[in-house]
Order: structure tokens, then sequence, then C-alpha cells
């Protein structure tokens, strides 16, 4: 189910050893997101004109993907420039912002995507003109557990010590942490698994589940200017993510025992309706928040 819930706007967060296969799942993420709606295709299309990237006199069809090097500038992540151009963060635009290894991007760089994650547009002043650049854009990034990659890892001896570790992760700030909806864990492959015949869920048929919860939520949200779950605000969490008994009960206790923050408790919700809607329910169930909390509380093991 996590693939799914990656492919409908989530912010994600990879966390594994080399070799696990971060970036090729990021890589192929495109392949199931849901395709872009007319008006998305023009607002895309637009802004690859603006910046001189559009090759053709046709409407971008496929949704960005942009993964720029760990070197970037801000400028180049935000935009600006003497005529200001949209950067990394526009040109993702109603697509994936890829971030290969984030904790090896300075951190002062990293810090300056917390606005556009919060408020969806670039505002870039200059002394002629201000202008206003939208940035609705999916965040993925990976990164290494430690400084050697293999903190954690069954079948490498990790070689950093703790405070070195500890060094290493806090380049990742906790209100940047924070605004990423979705944490995962991935281990490396064994052989066996590579070897194996178990039929695995084709990318077509992830991306089929993923449409027909889009449309769920564009019916949903018809009369809101929003279009997927990770856009509610708090007073629509209340009002669109409706809990059973069971599942209320799940979530308070967990509140307590990780000691959420007021807005990782709001991503639970909005990443329980997310899976709700993935599995065509009205109401979110046990199994749904659970599964939720499950990708909001990998973090603890490493940012306590």
């Amino acid at each position: 189910m996590v693939w799914s819930a990656w492919g409908i706007t989530h912010n994600t967060l990879i966390i594994g050893p080399p070799g696990a296969g971060k970036t090729m799942a990021a890589q192929r993420l495109p392949t199931i997101l849901p395709s872009l709606s007319f008006e998305e295709a023009i607002e895309v299309t637009k802004i690859y004109s603006i910046s001189g990237l559009l090759t053709s006199k046709t409407l971008i069809k496929n949704r960005p993907f942009r993964a720029p090097h760990h070197t970037a500038s801000a400028i180049s992540l935000i935009g600006g420039g003497r005529i200001p151009r949209p950067g990394e963060v526009s040109l993702a635009h109603h697509g994936v912002l890829f971030l290969d290894e984030i904790l090896e991007f300075k951190r002062d760089v990293l810090e300056v995507l917390r606005q556009p994650i919060e408020d969806e547009v670039v505002t870039i002043s200059r002394v002629n003109a201000t202008i206003t650049y939208p940035s609705k854009f999916m965040l993925v990034a990976s990164m290494n557990p430690c400084p050697c990659g293999y903190y954690g890892d069954p079948y490498h001896e990790c070689t950093c010590s703790q405070s070195s570790i500890e060094k290493y992760l806090g380049k990742l700030s906790s209100p940047l942490l924070d605004r990423i909806d979705i944490h995962i864990e991935v281990s490396p492959v064994a052989y066996k698994e590579l070897k194996g015949e178990k039929n695995i869920e084709s990318s077509k048929d992830i991306r089929t589940r993923v449409e027909k919860a889009r449309r769920i939520q564009l019916d949903r949200y018809r009369n809101k200017s929003i279009y997927s779950n990770s856009q509610l605000n708090s007073n629509d969490v209340k009002q669109c993510c409706k809990l059973t008994k069971g599942a209320e009960k799940i979530i308070r206790e967990a509140f307590n025992k990780f000691r959420f923050s007021a807005r990782s408790y709001n991503k639970i919700l909005k990443i329980s309706r997310t899976i709700a809607d993935l599995d065509g329910e009205d109401l979110i169930l046990e199994n749904h928040v659970l599964e939720a909390i499950r990708y909001r509380s990998t973090d603890k093991k490493y940012w306590r």
C-alpha cells in the first residue's frame, strides 16, 4: 500500500543503506502518478516556456520529475537571478522534486524549501518587480541512516560513532522533517527476493488504483480549491477525516506514546484518509491508522 499512498502527492523520505533501491524507487514514481489534467498541463507548460525549457509547441503531458544535484544553490531551487526565473520547486510544479541523498545538500539550501512546501508558491522580490511562481510539488528525498550508510544494516557493520551519526542526521532540521508526510525505512534486497517467483504488482496496476483514489478526492473536494488529501488544513481534516471508534483510540494512544506534534497528528489523519480512499472506504478504519502511524514513527528511531 505504501507505493500507492506515495503516488498521491504526499511528501516522502526514504531511509536506507546504499544499494537498497532508494533512488530506483523514486525514479519509478512517475509511472504510478495520476495523469495531468488539462488545466495542470497548461500551468506546467507555461512555467517551462518562461524558463526556456519548452522543447516543442505542444502541451507537456507528463508530470515533471526534477532531480537537482546536491551542489545546487538556494537560488537554483527557489528561483531568482537578475531576471527572476523559476527554480526547481516551480519546475516540479504538479510533479516531483527528488532530492537524492538529501543530507548532502547544504542545510541553508534545504531550509529554503520550507516556505514553498507550506505555501505552494514562491515569491521573488527585486527592485523593479515582485514575481510569484507556483510550487505545488511532491517532495521525495532519500538518505543514508549514517555517514557510512550502514547503521541498522543486518549485512554490514556500521563504523560510525554515535556523535558522528547525530551530527549527520542533524543536517535535516525538525521543521523540515515535520513537513514530510511519509517516512519509509527500506532494507537491502535479499538474494531469494531477487530470484523469487512471487508475482509483483505492476506499475500499471498501481497507477489504476491511484487514479481511482484521485477521482474520489477530486469529487470530495470539488467545491474547494484543493485536489488532494495532502492539501487539507486543520479544519478540513476535522470535516473530511472521520474515524471509527477503534481507529480514534489507536491514534490517541499513538499520540501519547510518540508525542507527535500537532502537524504530525494532522499528517497521520491525512495519510490515513488517503489509505482509506485507496481501499474505497468512506470511514478511516483501524488498519488505515496503523499503517499511517508507521509512516510517521520511523523517524523516532533516528531523531530521538
